[in-house]
């Protein structure tokens, strides 16, 4: 009787023990270390923010939800290689918030391959737009409607003379396509367009040629240090251009990196900074409750991303699969974040479409 007393003590223990453990496990694979690591910090620490507060509230459906994730610097080939590892001998669900246009496009076969959902993409290139990459949940808004409003907006303020300077690689190439249809929208020519390496940036010859065109305003497209190199090498040469640059460079740390050179720059935004939205003034007291007082554009979109991927995995039902959290995915109608409304269907992963403008402020801010 006392053996069977034991035996059933024993197996209640262990049932505990399997639900207090139980977790939902989701890969990422990102920039930890390397050009874009002021960003993806950030960014990590907004997702983070929604996932702690969530566990904190018993997980979703009984489970906590855990982001494994892995430094892929990046460089394609490494992302390459955590994506594998994450999926085939992690098991990861689904995989979450990778950073880089390139990097992301090479892993689609991968994720085709298995079946396995890519939830917010850090990266707003039209391929993953249209046509529709079946397993790519996107939440930003795409490159080339931020770079479409940058270019109005100079238009609007009586600036004419633009030049471009993009990194060669799929999301220079995605983003400069948006700006020169801006210029064709008001009937203008760039002064100047210039590429420049993404793994060895140079701007020793870019940046003379750029200032000898005597632009109004240069549109930067690129990604952490590279700008930020680009940026101290233009003014170096002689140009007092007002520059621009995307969504993708939206943070505390990128400001930084720039120092007294990132006042007045304009930046492109994906998520509103106001406090009529539902969905600011939330990671925002969350931010405040971890003693963060400034939640830049990158942490907000973390949050918003890690948003969508927990509604999707509560859909999904207890004890989740890849198959079932796609589905679940592909049926999400009207999910209101906070006054941002977003929603998929097997004929479309957009997700939003909100895109804004911010200047960077004399304390580094991203100010409206």
């Amino acid at each position: 009787m006392r053996l069977t007393r034991l035996l059933a003590l024993a197996a209640t223990l262990l049932l505990w023990g399997t639900t207090l453990q139980a977790q939902i496990l989701i890969g990422q694979t990102v920039g930890v270390t390397g050009a874009v690591a002021a960003t993806v910090k950030e960014s990590m620490a907004g997702a983070a923010l929604y996932i702690d507060a969530v566990n904190a509230k018993g997980g979703v459906n009984g489970e906590k939800v855990k982001i494994l994730t892995l430094d892929d610097k990046f460089d394609t080939q490494l992302t390459l290689t955590n994506a594998r590892q994450l999926i085939e001998e992690k098991a990861v669900l689904a995989l979450f918030m990778t950073r880089g246009t390139p990097n992301t496009q090479g892993i689609i076969a991968l994720l085709d391959r298995h079946g396995v959902p890519l939830i917010a993409p850090s990266t707003g290139a039209m391929v993953f737009h249209q046509p529709v990459q079946r397993h790519i949940f996107n939440v930003r808004a795409p490159y080339q409607r931020e770079a479409e409003k940058a270019i109005a907006h100079l238009v609007s303020i009586g600036i004419t003379r633009i030049a471009l300077i993009h990194v060669d690689d799929s999301f220079g190439s995605d983003g400069l396509q948006g700006a020169q249809r801006g210029l064709n929208d008001a009937k203008l020519k760039a002064v100047a367009v210039e590429k420049f390496d993404r793994s060895q940036p140079d701007f020793s010859a870019i940046a003379p040629r750029v200032a000898k065109a005597d632009p109004q305003a240069v549109v930067m497209i690129g990604s952490g240090t590279a700008v930020v190199s680009a940026v101290q090498a233009v003014k170096a040469a002689g140009s007092g251009a007002q520059i621009v640059t995307l969504s993708n460079n939206a943070s505390s740390g990128f400001a930084k990196l720039l120092g007294e050179q990132a006042r007045g720059m304009i930046v492109s935004q994906v998520l509103p900074q106001s406090f009529r939205y539902a969905l600011v003034k939330e990671a925002t007291q969350l931010a405040n409750a971890q003693n963060i007082k400034d939640l830049s554009p990158a942490m907000l979109e973390g949050f918003a991303s890690a948003k969508v991927l927990v509604e999707g995995l509560r859909r999904s039902g207890a004890k989740p699969t890849r198959e079932r959290l796609q589905a679940a995915l592909e049926d999400m109608q009207g999910f209101d974040m906070g006054g941002l409304v977003i929603s998929y269907s097997p004929t479309d992963h957009t997700g939003l479409d909100f895109a804004d403008l911010s200047i960077i402020s004399a304390d580094g801010k991203f100010r409206r």
